[in-house]
């Protein structure tokens, strides 16, 4: 897959992404806007809209000399939105412009970056990162609504959930030396994917699909919570930490187990993936099950070379055992807070969810996440070694 894209199609990519984030935000209560209780797995509505604009506005408008002019539409923009410097449980208390003025610089910087975009004086580069910037946090007011019951609006534009995973069973590679990462020429490309290099996998094998809820219900209903040796130390942490039995939106009902969608509980289906699980129950799963997590290398390598057999997104991030580390020779792109911060101290995930753009999905693609995160729509398949 490539992310080069035409100015035809950056055009209408950005319209569509924006278009997601209105119709995904259009139906908030309206005390959500105004009230949001701090977690510190999300952000307030109202500061993340405001963040998208800007940081499209910062990187599409305001580059200037090497620098950045001030805000062409908020005077206060940078003491608001820079997540750079605005410490997370500092946006519950800013004193931020009300919803229709931030709706209005939404709208602004959306016709202004169309019309630089057509000018041709900043990168093309700029106007991909701003919308996979805007993509990325479609997908995290996703999380947003799942964390606080808050409905999917209808126009959301996306599938109602994931679908029945296809066939079962599992993938082998003989293993030799395979190619990761992005090369020169794939069109944008992000800084963690920086520069496409060979690496010697063993032989092993890999499921074709993701883990099911059947799957993963067979661990809980043999005492997997409860099995202190499926856990790591970490893991047994967490679990002493969290209290669960389960995974977070999961219970048994009166008709047999349940999980939460957003607002409503609805029947556990057993052919879906499992999501909302985190590092260390997808772990347990496997050191229950006699398997393990992939390595990144490892899922990568499958979905290259399997393909649609492979069924790489499974509309489910997936953990692997990989920490979040830099490729040989990394070094930072213009934003550099893109990866940097965040190197050792989240686990590499692959894959896509049921609410992530189809533009975003490509094998080399890395995404990240602490181990502990299960508010994510995150699942997990397995792998083992083979002789």
């Amino acid at each position: 897959m490539t992310r080069a894209l035409s100015k035809t199609e950056l055009h209408a990519a950005l319209d569509d992404s924006r278009a997601r984030l209105l119709a995904i935000t259009a139906g908030l209560p309206p005390d959500l806007w105004e009230a949001v209780p701090y977690l510190r797995i999300i952000n307030p509505p109202r500061w993340e809209i405001g963040h998208v604009a800007w940081f499209a506005e910062r990187w599409c408008l305001r580059q200037q000399n090497g620098g950045f002019a001030p805000s062409r539409f908020l005077a206060d923009a940078d003491r608001w939105y820079d997540s750079g410097k605005v410490e997370h449980a500092t946006r519950w208390t800013l004193d931020l412009p009300g919803l229709d003025a931030t709706r209005a610089y939404l709208a602004g910087v959306l016709e202004a970056t169309h019309a630089a975009l057509d000018a041709g004086v900043v990168d093309a580069y700029f106007f991909q990162l701003a919308l996979y910037h805007e993509d990325m946090h479609c997908e995290a007011l996703h999380y947003t609504l799942q964390t606080l019951g808050v409905p999917l609006p209808s126009d959301a534009r996306l599938a109602a959930g994931p679908p029945t995973l296809g066939e079962g069973g599992e993938l082998r590679f003989p293993g030799g030396e395979v190619g990761i990462g992005s090369s020169e020429n794939a069109g944008f490309v992000f800084d963690n994917e920086k520069w496409a290099h060979a690496v010697t996998l063993p032989p092993f094998a890999i499921d074709r699909r993701p883990v099911s809820n059947a799957d993963y219900l067979a661990f809980i209903e043999d005492g997997g919570y409860a099995r202190p040796e499926c856990w790591s130390e970490a893991g047994r942490q967490w679990l002493a930490d969290t209290g669960r039995k389960a995974p977070r939106y999961w219970r048994r009902g009166a008709q047999g187990w349940e999980r939460l969608a957003f607002d409503a509980w609805i029947p556990l289906a057993p052919a879906e993936p499992v999501f909302h699980v985190s590092a260390f129950e997808a772990e347990a799963w496997c050191t229950w099950a006699g398997r393990r997590l992939p390595a990144e290398a490892e899922w990568e390598c499958a979905a290259k070379a399997f393909g649609e057999a492979f069924s790489p997104w499974g509309h489910v991030w997936q953990w692997t055992a990989s920490p979040f580390a830099p490729y040989a020779g990394f070094s930072p792109d213009p934003y550099a807070d893109y990866s940097q911060p965040w190197f050792h101290s989240h686990r590499a995930v692959r894959g896509g969810s049921f609410a992530t753009p189809a533009r975003l999905l490509d094998p080399v693609f890395r995404n990240f996440y602490e181990p502990q995160r299960d508010d994510i729509f995150v699942g997990f398949r397995s792998a083992r070694n083979v002789s």
